[in-house]
């Protein structure tokens, strides 16, 4: 599967932004049992939601579904290693999420906690924020 990224966009590129602050919106499970939860700011690389995505479909098997909860539509720039400063900004290397504490990034529905456990645990290692699991609100 090749890596996600938008099909088209207004502007080519983009500034870095600030990632302070609590997620807006995506912070309660909505469609599975269980999240993966952020607890830190950062980005997430295409390549890092990918191999996650992997992590957790090797986990959960058959017995359940997965849901992906961000897409990268943010581009990074870099410019080549040895170029002097000034000459503009660099080429898109890649695509990213922001994700800000609070944000569920991925669920699963139809398995058992202890299956749903290890699959966030192993995706938790491809991620580069710290991420913890909840579970949904049955109130609903």
């Amino acid at each position: 599967m090749s890596m996600l990224s938008p099909k088209r966009t207004k502007f080519r590129k983009m500034q870095k932004g600030r990632t302070r602050g609590l997620s807006k919106g995506a912070n309660e499970v909505s469609f599975g049992d269980f999240g993966l939860q952020v607890t830190s700011p950062g980005w997430i690389t295409a390549r890092q939601i990918e191999a996650a995505r992997v992590a957790i479909s090797r986990s959960v098997k058959k017995f359940g579904k997965i849901y992906v909860r961000v897409f990268p539509d943010h581009p990074f720039t870099k410019k080549p290693a040895e170029t002097r400063m000034g000459t503009g900004k660099g080429g898109v290397e890649g695509w990213v999420a922001v994700v800000k504490p609070g944000r569920v990034i991925f669920e699963v529905e139809g398995c058992t906690q202890e299956i749903a456990e290890e699959a966030f645990h192993r995706a938790h290692h491809k991620l580069p924020v710290k991420t913890h699991l909840i579970k949904r609100e049955s109130a609903l």
